[in-house]
């Protein structure tokens, strides 16, 4: 593709890293406790966000307010009161939360779920692979164990599945979602840092806690008793009493031959939920078009505000600020509205989403996506930041997505004369498009792509941004730990929020409108047809 002509250097307002590191100070203060969606912080951030977009101009986007709230439903476990027992061919009590972590499947006072354990492989039900773990097993009733992400690659199908790339039927949300169709009481996933992306402590800081998930709708199957995370060592040694090699399983769920175990174990799990009905919110901002006719068209971004709340204490800190995930997405975000309200317009519209709960599984976006506040069909791309980019100034970008449509085609043509190019995925195995904000906007047919800094950055030596981003998986990831500090190099905040600002304008004023790949498995949704 060639490179567009860049856009003009604008007269107006240029984002600064004093800039975006006066926002990620607020947003991740111990003020806001972690910004839990329908929580005090949480709507503090969301009135902050507003705040700074009636500053910078920019007019509100949800039918006259900032605010689209949205209900929510938010359901603790009490952990005194968990149980989860194994018998039959195995006995066992497993320890919440070393070896288990489970939560409701609905906003019901007392989740329950009893049964025997049966092994669905991936857990994967693919017509277009050929691919079916269930085959004719009726597993109503039954709990389920199941292996995170897809089946793997073979050497006659390299690309099986997206090869090493996740699909969505890695994700554990297909997973459970699966097994809700199915009418099974409840699933565990097996949990291998390898194989999930991220350690342990990672999901008991992200689920041993209360969960939000959105009012369920009153027709659909049923919901699923109790869902959750075993370890791979509680999962080995639970089997083993049976005489039932985990090691030989994973083997055979590798191929399409491939039926349900029965254990002959049974797990029982139970527990009592407080549970409220509370109202969450994404903020959403406008700026206009200058076309009359295509600014009814719109270049949606996004950047979601949540976290983690308060949560299990570690190391005597139980506040999940979320400063890098996803303060800093969102003040790269609200640097690029402050360009936008203040630079020439492109001729179509610019809507600005910082969305709510993305941490309980894109519930904001997801609520946006099934109720926009404009016409779905009118947005012509989605734009999404999370993660600003605390590492200093980059030579290589990291775009999710960026082979399912012609946004990544676009951006790379774009960034060229900054000498800056498109790196493939380092981890594609970890399915990083299917988890934030962009997917619900891609899961409605919008072309989608998330933007953020590669690893090649400026000053640093080679494998520098690898290590940095480990460090962080191993170390910050939904953790307390995740917090503010003063070294953070924002050099590379405020560049990152000005390519995202010449990309958006660029999208806004292109003949050409972005569409998916042949082979994205969203073409066939996309509004109007495309």
């Amino acid at each position: 593709m060639a490179a567009p002509a860049a856009p003009a250097a604008h007269p107006g307002h240029v984002v600064t890293p004093n800039e975006i590191d006066a926002h990620i100070r607020f947003l991740s203060s111990d003020l806001l406790e972690g910004r839990a969606p329908a929580t005090r912080g949480g709507w503090l951030a969301a009135e902050y966000i507003a705040a700074q977009l009636r500053l910078f101009g920019v007019e509100p986007g949800a039918n006259g307010s900032y605010f689209q709230q949205f209900p929510i439903e938010v359901v603790g476990a009490d952990p005194s009161k968990l149980s989860v027992t194994a018998s039959g061919r195995a006995t066992a009590r497993l320890r919440y939360p070393e070896d288990v972590v489970v939560w409701a499947g609905s906003a019901a006072p007392r989740s329950e779920a009893s049964g025997e354990l049966v092994f669905v492989g991936y857990g994967a039900t693919a017509p277009e692979f050929r691919w079916d773990d269930f085959k004719d097993v009726d597993v109503r009733g039954k709990i389920l164990l199941v292996l995170v992400n897809d089946p793997p690659e073979t050497a006659a199908e390299p690309a099986l599945f997206g090869g090493r790339g996740m699909t969505y039927y890695g994700r554990w949300t297909y997973k459970f979602e699966e097994a809700e169709r199915r009418g099974a009481a409840g699933m565990l996933i097996v949990h291998t840092t390898e194989r999930a992306g991220y350690p342990w402590h990672t999901v008991v800081g992200s689920w041993a806690k209360e969960q939000r998930m959105l009012p369920r709708p009153e027709s659909g199957p049923g919901p699923i008793g109790v869902q959750g995370w075993i370890t791979d060592t509680a999962a080995r040694a639970l089997l083993s009493q049976a005489g039932i090699d985990l090691d030989q399983l994973v083997r055979s769920a590798a191929s399409r031959d491939f039926r349900p175990v029965s254990t002959g174990i049974n797990v029982s799990m139970s527990f009592p939920n407080t549970v409220a009905r509370l109202q969450a919110v994404n903020v959403v901002g406008l700026v206009r078009g200058t076309d009359p006719v295509k600014n009814g068209e719109y270049v949606a971004y996004t950047a979601h505000f949540d976290h983690l709340g308060i949560g299990p204490a570690v190391n005597g800190d139980s506040i999940y600020n979320g400063a890098a995930d996803n303060a800093s997405g969102v003040a790269v975000l609200l640097g690029v509205a402050h360009s936008a309200a203040h630079s020439p317009r492109p001729a179509r519209s610019q809507l600005f989403v910082f969305v709510d709960a993305e941490e309980s599984g894109l519930l904001g976006s997801r609520y946006f996506a099934e109720h926009p506040t404009v016409p779905i069909s009118r947005i012509i791309a989605n734009v999404n930041v999370d993660g600003g980019n605390l590492l200093g100034r980059f030579r290589t970008m990291r775009v999710l997505g960026d082979t399912k449509s012609s946004l990544g085609p676009m951006l790379a043509a774009l960034v060229r004369a900054d000498t800056i190019t498109i790196e493939p995925d380092t981890h594609p195995e970890r399915g990083y498009f299917y988890r934030s904000d962009h997917f619900s906007f891609a899961k409605v047919g919008v072309p989608s792509a998330s933007l953020g800094a590669g690893v090649d950055f400026v000053g640093r030596p080679a494998g520098w941004g690898v290590e940095q981003n480990e460090d962080y998986t191993a170390h910050r990831y939904h953790q307390p730990s995740d917090e503010y500090r003063p070294d953070f190099d924002l050099t590379g905040g405020a560049q990152l929020a000005a390519i995202v600002y010449r990309f958006g304008k660029w999208l806004g004023d292109s003949p050409v409108l972005p569409t998916w790949s042949a082979d994205a498995e969203f073409r066939a949704v996309r509004p109007g047809g495309e």
